[in-house]
């Protein structure tokens, strides 16, 4: 009778053993989905920077860029591998301080199973009249 108490024990184990594999696969791909997301939105969000701090001096002078301060904020934005979404960056001549605004997106594959837009805004503030100051 002891032989039969062993072996029910020994197919008991196997099954919590199994159990226990499972769960540990599965928190190990939540835990790769969410650091994909969080790569993702830390990507976007340097891009959604760069491209705001890139287009805000724009919006007074080109100071060598080759188009207006939206065409340098997307450029800032693709480089950084998103996609401009939105900016608020128009030409003023004034001596003004302006602030620009981009909001950059990008798509992450979560897992390989289903795709995600991550979108983030940053601003950018630009003091023309601290250019005729100086250091």
């Amino acid at each position: 009778m002891r032989s039969r108490h062993i072996s029910a024990d020994r197919g008991s184990v196997t099954v919590f053993a199994i159990a226990t594999i499972v769960l540990a696969l599965v928190l190990m791909a939540g835990a790769t989905a969410v650091g994909q997301v969080l790569v993702a939105r830390n990507r976007v969000i340097a891009a959604a920077e760069a491209g705001a701090l890139a287009a805000a001096p724009v919006t007074f002078r080109p100071f060598g860029a080759t188009g207006s301060a939206i065409d340098e904020a997307a450029r800032l934005v693709r480089s950084n591998g998103a996609t401009l979404v939105r900016c608020d960056c128009a030409p003023d001549r004034r001596y003004g301080p302006r602030t620009v605004v981009v909001t950059a997106r990008a798509d992450v594959d979560v897992l390989g199973l289903r795709e995600m837009s991550v979108e983030a805004t940053a601003a950018a503030e630009f003091r023309p009249v601290a250019l005729l100051v100086g250091p």
